[in-house]
């Protein structure tokens, strides 16, 4: 009988530990920390490309938290915006908010808290433009793209734009305006996002449509219209992308690089405009996460290196 009360102890000991683990576990989900990593790296490369004699680590270190923690806090506010969406969603019912494991007004509080941090970070640390940049992405991607996704297929053209922000933020950050340079790799951003998300929609169409979202995949039955955008948004991506790396200083070697990763991108495109299996659809919204952080790598070292 002692052993029984001794093991019931423990077990009742362990579970404030568990339940605590649990719900950070639910408060970090909250914050898209996938998304919030590349919205990070993104303001990186494009701090990298713009850098010069001047900002320096401290500067580098305040956009990069600021940035987190702004991208942190939109997906926190994004997904109390769409909770009843989610719920109807088999890729998105389990998340905290439709399994009820998290309230509402948990996941608001945290978003605005979040996203207030980010921006005075960047306003006290970085710049006011590159806040100012934080703001208007907030406020495309949570009052104009997120009640957009439930009326019309043309929000991904919207969600692109605060998507492809953040690269901007930092070039601001590190430059302290707006280049040519800066818009190229905004245009770079911009175009990559197409082929991601149109792969994405084209795997997950049947969610789209059991949430009533009407995604360029649910309501283009054949695939025509999505295989026309893939190729044509990859073909643009890989010019901006060598436009994008020449303005950085990149030499033979670089373009070789981007040019061989852009036309192994736009071979897993044309696959998929082709045929437009699941397959194919699924190969190419890998080779988009590939290509990204691959190609903003070469045009920030050749920046760095210039």
């Amino acid at each position: 009988m002692a052993d029984l009360r001794s093991g019931v102890a423990s077990v009742a000991s362990r579970r404030p530990i568990a339940d605590t683990r649990s719900r950070a576990a639910d408060y970090l989900e909250l914050t898209k920390p996938g998304i919030t990593l590349m919205v990070i790296l993104s303001a990186l490369a494009g701090f990298l490309v713009a850098a010069r004699p001047g900002p320096g680590p401290i500067v580098l270190f305040w956009t990069l938290l600021g940035t987190g923690l702004s991208a942190a806090g939109a997906g926190a506010l994004n997904m109390f915006l769409e909770r009843e969406t989610d719920a109807l969603m088999l890729r998105t019912r389990n998340r905290p908010l439709p399994a009820g494991r998290v309230s509402p007004l948990e996941a608001a509080v945290l978003g605005v808290l979040l996203a207030t941090a980010g921006l005075a970070c960047l306003y006290g640390g970085a710049s006011a433009l590159t806040a100012t940049l934080s703001a208007v992405t907030l406020g495309l991607y949570l009052f104009v793209y997120t009640p957009l996704k439930r009326r019309a297929w043309w929000c991904l053209i919207v969600g692109a734009v605060p998507g492809a922000l953040p690269i901007l933020m930092g070039w601001t950050a590190a430059w302290g305006e707006v280049g040519w340079g800066g818009w190229l790799l905004f245009g770079l951003l911009f175009l990559w996002q197409f082929p991601h998300f149109l792969a994405l929609a084209w795997l997950y169409r049947e969610d789209y449509a059991r949430a009533n979202l009407p995604m360029i995949s649910v309501i283009d039955a054949d695939g025509s219209r999505s295989a026309r955008q893939t190729i044509f948004s990859t073909l643009a991506l890989v010019a901006v992308s060598l436009f994008a790396l020449r303005e950085a200083g990149g030499g033979t070697w670089g373009l070789a690089a981007v040019g061989s990763a852009g036309l192994f991108f736009l071979w897993r495109g044309l696959g998929f405009g082709l045929h437009r299996t699941l397959a194919n659809a699924r190969r190419l919204f890998l080779a988009s996460v590939a290509y990204l952080p691959v190609t903003l790598s070469l045009v920030a070292v050749s920046a760095l290196l210039r």
